[in-house]
């Protein structure tokens, strides 16, 4: 089915189908050139280092909403062990490791929305299939994430610990992010990845993953579709949340028709980088601390062939 109301003419004016050529399988990875690198590493003043990953365990933050997220489950499948047929003395031990691969810290491979039977420039969805993966557009296919980095740290800006306390599914705009961008004395230029600060993942530090991860009577602040044509203007490479869902709920339809509008014109129209359950919280204070906020932004995503979302460890290094 196509994009209700106006979301089709957005769509249309933000895509970058062909924008890379018909085969093309990185979208706005594209724009980490060498010269975004070289912004990036420009940044680094101090050389302190921020890890933006939470950590993976059992406890983590999917409570089975949606069904059939699981967090890790780790099993120990060789306890101080010696290979009989190895020399030496040694004992060794081995894990095996069962989880969602958007369980925490993630990124969202291109194949991960589609509407309309199609992803990404044009790939019909059928190129995912339940014995193979993604033949097209798996998470092996994005890119290695070397560049600047830009804090837009909303609450910060707002003067709230969390945008839930201005409303609890408060729909970030591109005036928003001109806003936090702005303060920063920071001018976006192509291939930035923007990391966009809620502050939802205080409640999740807090203890409270129900609070995190399905907000207040599913009330949750993110990105709303009033963001879109900034990326795009913007040229960023990726945006990064540290949220549940990406991007604000409820949607703005009464009836829901419009949910993850921002996930399928990003992604399916945009190809742009994204993922959630990004930790900025300590970000957010080094920044604060130093009054800078852009970063040289280290970010490798597993390369599982096929998967439609993969875990990351992202680090800003300042």
């Amino acid at each position: 089915m196509p994009l209700p109301g106006d979301l089709s003419e957005l769509a249309a004016r933000v895509s970058n189908w062909g924008r890379w050529g018909e085969d093309d399988e990185l979208g706005c990875g594209n724009l980490l050139t060498e010269v975004a690198a070289q912004r990036g590493a420009a940044s680094v003043r101090s050389g302190k280092r921020v890890s933006l990953a939470v950590d993976l365990r059992a406890d983590g933050i999917q409570v089975g909403q949606p069904a059939r997220r699981f967090n890790p489950i780790l099993t120990t499948t060789s306890l101080n062990e010696r290979d009989q047929f190895a020399p030496g003395i040694w004992e060794g031990t081995d894990d095996l490791l069962i989880m969602s691969t958007c369980a925490g810290t993630h990124m969202d491979a291109l194949c991960h929305i589609s509407y309309d039977d199609l992803l990404y420039n044009n790939f019909p969805n059928s190129v995912i299939t339940a014995s193979a993966g993604a033949t097209k557009l798996g998470a092996e296919k994005l890119p290695q994430i070397v560049t600047r980095g830009v804090l837009l740290d909303i609450p910060f800006v707002k003067g709230v610990a969390g945008l839930d306390e201005i409303h609890p599914g408060y729909a970030i705009t591109g005036d928003d992010l001109d806003e936090a961008a702005e303060a920063a004395g920071i001018t976006i230029q192509p291939g930035d990845v923007v990391c966009v600060r809620t502050a939802e993942m205080r409640h999740y530090r807090a203890g409270d993953r129900q609070r995190y991860a399905v907000g207040k009577d599913f009330h949750l602040p993110g990105l709303s579709v009033q963001s879109i044509e900034w990326m795009h203007r913007n040229d960023v490479a990726g945006a990064f949340t540290d949220n549940y869902a990406y991007e604000a709920l409820p949607p703005s339809l009464a009836d829901w028709s419009d949910c993850l509008s921002v996930h399928m014109i990003q992604l399916r129209d945009m190809g742009l980088l994204q993922g959630q359950n990004w930790d900025f919280e300590d970000l957010a204070v080094a920044c604060a601390d130093a009054e800078q906020w852009s970063f040289l932004l280290l970010a490798a995503p597993e390369p599982l062939v096929g998967a439609a979302s993969t875990p990351v460890v992202p680090v800003a290094v300042l």
